[in-house]
């Protein structure tokens, strides 16, 4: 797979690195050539560097973005990483856009207006991840894909949820929704048809924005 990722700042590198030690094609690209000079030598094999402006077409068409199948964007302005988004899905066709959000007031800017599939807010994942380690009962949303349209929710269900007790065949779940697993004892079962639903299980569960409600009313009650 060819990752184009634009900012080559500690969290751009970073991500490069690791997924060129998966075997991906990465291609960094930052336009300021200090920053080149000062990450290049923590840059592993198969990171290719381009000293551009991504916010720019031209730049974007030296690099043969056309020819990459994931874009990240992960500057240090928020601004730049919008730009970019919809440069990589409007004139590029990228079929995946993942963009980081510096500032959680333009969160709600980053979505398939400006070309973001995938947004990516340290505070707002930091809050969802609290939520998940100290909540029961509640439906925390951990992670939003294809610009909303598909989330990840989980809930610790409580002593009273009206799922205890029945088999995940015998509820009434969302032909668009899923059960993908069930933390338990910190052992992670894959929920199948039999697997009955016990107090305290960690559920995962694959939602749209139009069954989200039905979920929380089968783990939680009305």
């Amino acid at each position: 797979m060819r990752v184009a990722i634009a900012g080559a700042g500690n969290v751009g590198l970073d991500i490069a690195n690791k997924l060129a030690s998966n075997d991906h094609d990465v291609l960094l690209i930052e336009q300021d050539p200090d920053v080149i000079e000062l990450q290049s030598a923590r840059t592993a094999d198969g990171v290719h560097w381009v000293c551009a402006d991504a916010c720019e077409v031209s730049s974007l068409h030296e690099c043969e973005l056309d020819k990459t199948d994931v874009l990240v964007a992960v500057t240090g302005d928020d601004e730049d990483n919008l730009v970019i988004s919809l440069l990589a899905k409007m004139e590029f066709a990228i079929s995946r856009v993942i963009a980081r959000v510096n500032h959680p007031k333009n969160e709600w800017l980053f979505n398939e207006t400006w070309g973001v599939d995938i947004p990516v807010s340290t505070p707002q994942l930091i809050t969802a991840f609290v939520e998940e380690a100290v909540s029961v009962g509640t439906l925390v949303r951990l992670l939003q894909l294809e610009g909303g349209q598909a989330r990840l929710v989980e809930m610790t269900l409580a002593s009273d949820s009206p799922a205890l007790g029945h088999a995940v065949a015998d509820l009434d779940t969302p032909r668009d929704s899923t059960f993908v697993a069930i933390v338990r004892d910190e052992h992670v079962v894959v929920p199948r048809g039999d697997t009955v639903f016990l107090a305290g299980d960690e559920v995962l569960a694959l939602v749209t924005p139009d069954s989200e409600d039905a979920i929380r009313a089968i783990l939680a009650g009305p």
